[in-house]
């Protein structure tokens, strides 16, 4: 059977919120486009699906209000949004196991824990003040910052261990995703620039403030309804042929090759998480750099747990369902209750060494490991959900990790300047490149715009030549 071949002036690989975004503003600027999407579905780490009847955003969910990228887009598409469940005390488990009640952002500690905490916090905010989060590695510091490890810098600044543990927690556990000793200092302070401020990612009313109805999935899928048949599903793309040498008649090309057709373009768009450049065989080669760069980028791992009960329980005990402890298997958890759902849901986080751990147990034992600890938050009820899943994305082959990647020590003031560059006409965008919403849906809406403006720079300076 031939193989299917079209011509398009742009092939993006990747239908996620970035790929979609690109091929939606190069449209709208006359340039013809083939998103070629290696899942069955639009999407990437968005994903809503219904488990056991109940509907659950198994992916990224949440909109904060510095996110201008992403409400502009939802607007657009007129999707609705809803506020976050937040009324009543949260709870915060402390080093000895005992739960206490809080209202506001500072978790109950002692009275000088909480003096080092806000201490600690000012110093790192005015760090962060003094970072562009599109070009950390230009700070006069950051090759000093690059070069100690989040937790050691901590532990540099006090010996108080419940403090330090809810310090590093924010863009540890719960936004890198990975251990606070395997990243730096400076990676640290690119997570928090990106959300404006190390304040604002300790917040939680802040980064979890609103829910899309219907869910967050439907951005790229709108995205994609309007490129029709513009998008190619269950097409992942073997061999990316680019340079001068692709024989298109054109100056410089790319041909993608995927598993059912061939798409020759101009330009191409990587959409898709740079853990995944490996998937691709690329002719020839890419330069030694990004060889280089793309080996010093992992993704993080974390567990997002479902808990759906026939109501939400916790709400009768005046709780808000906004849960912490840097001691607790389950090292935050909120109410995740579907926008006019009577049952109610809780959406709980296992993350880093802690998620590694768990899948060395049976199935059935890490459901009980992690009730157990939402248990401590809770109260027995937690334990007996009427729906429990478990988003593993560590296991999705065209993910492999959540919530995105970062850089080893040392590697991003090291390749951070080469993470978006162009390798003549093959360019970059996701999430995990992004400055400000670095990490979140609407850093890959950014960098999808990005990528589109750099192209049809490109077609300008072309045909202005012409």
């Amino acid at each position: 059977m031939a193989e299917h071949e079209i011509t398009r002036d742009v092939v993006i690989v990747g239908a996620g919120a970035a790929g979609t975004t690109a091929a939606n503003e190069l449209r709208r600027a006359g340039l013809s486009v083939a998103v070629l999407e290696a899942r069955d579905r639009v999407g990437g780490r968005l994903w809503t699906d219904t488990i056991e009847g109940a509907m659950l955003e198994l992916g990224g969910q949440w909109v904060s209000p510095d996110q201008d990228a992403l409400k502009e887009t939802i607007a657009e598409l007129g999707l609705e949004t809803f506020d976050r469940y937040r009324e009543g005390d949260s709870v915060y488990v402390g080093p000895d196991g005992t739960l206490h009640r809080f209202t506001g952002e500072m978790f109950p500690v002692s009275a000088e824990t909480e003096a080092t905490i806000a201490e600690i916090t000012e110093r790192l905010d005015a760090m962060v003040a003094e970072i562009d989060p599109d070009r950390p590695w230009e700070h006069p510091n950051a090759a000093e910052w690059d070069a100690i490890t989040w937790d050691a810098w901590l532990r540099q600044q006090t010996d108080d261990d419940e403090a330090v543990r809810n310090l590093a927690f924010a863009t540890g556990s719960a936004m890198l995703t990975k251990p606070t000793h395997t990243f730096s200092l400076l990676q640290s302070l690119l997570m928090a620039a990106s959300a404006g401020s190390y304040s604002n990612l300790v917040d939680a009313d802040f980064i979890l403030d609103k829910r899309v109805v219907g869910g967050l999935q439907q951005v790229p899928v709108l995205l994609a309804e309007r490129l029709g048949d513009d998008v190619f599903l269950n097409q992942p793309v073997r061999t990316l042929e680019w340079g001068p040498s692709t024989g298109s008649g054109v100056e410089e090309g790319v041909v993608a090759h995927a598993d059912g057709m061939t798409v020759r373009a101009k330009h191409a768009i990587l959409a898709h998480a740079p853990v995944l450049y490996d998937r691709i065989s690329f002719v020839p080669p890419l330069p030694r750099r990004q060889h280089q760069l793309h080996q010093h980028l992992s993704m993080g791992f974390v567990i997002k747990v479902h808990a759906v009960y026939d109501r939400p329980f916790w709400r009768e005990q005046g709780l808000s369902g906004t849960a912490f402890s840097p001691y607790e298997l389950s090292h935050e958890a909120y109410d995740n209750t579907n926008h006019g759902d009577e049952r109610g849901t809780l959406v709980g986080f296992v993350s880093d060494q802690n998620a590694d751990d768990l899948f060395t147990l049976s199935a059935e034992e890490r459901k009980q490991r992690i009730l157990e600890s939402l248990s401590h938050y809770y109260g027995p009820e937690a334990k007996n959900p009427v729906v429990y899943y478990e988003s593993d994305w560590g296991s999705e082959e065209w993910t492999r990790g959540a919530y995105a990647a970062s850089f080893d020590m040392g590697g991003l003031h090291r390749y951070g300047a080469d993470l978006r560059a162009a390798v003549g006409p093959i360019h970059f965008a996701c999430s995990d490149m992004a400055g400000a919403g670095y990490q979140h849906v609407d850093g890959a809406i950014r960098m999808g715009r990005l990528a589109a403006a750099q192209i049809l720079e490109k077609a300008g300076a072309e045909v202005a030549e012409a």
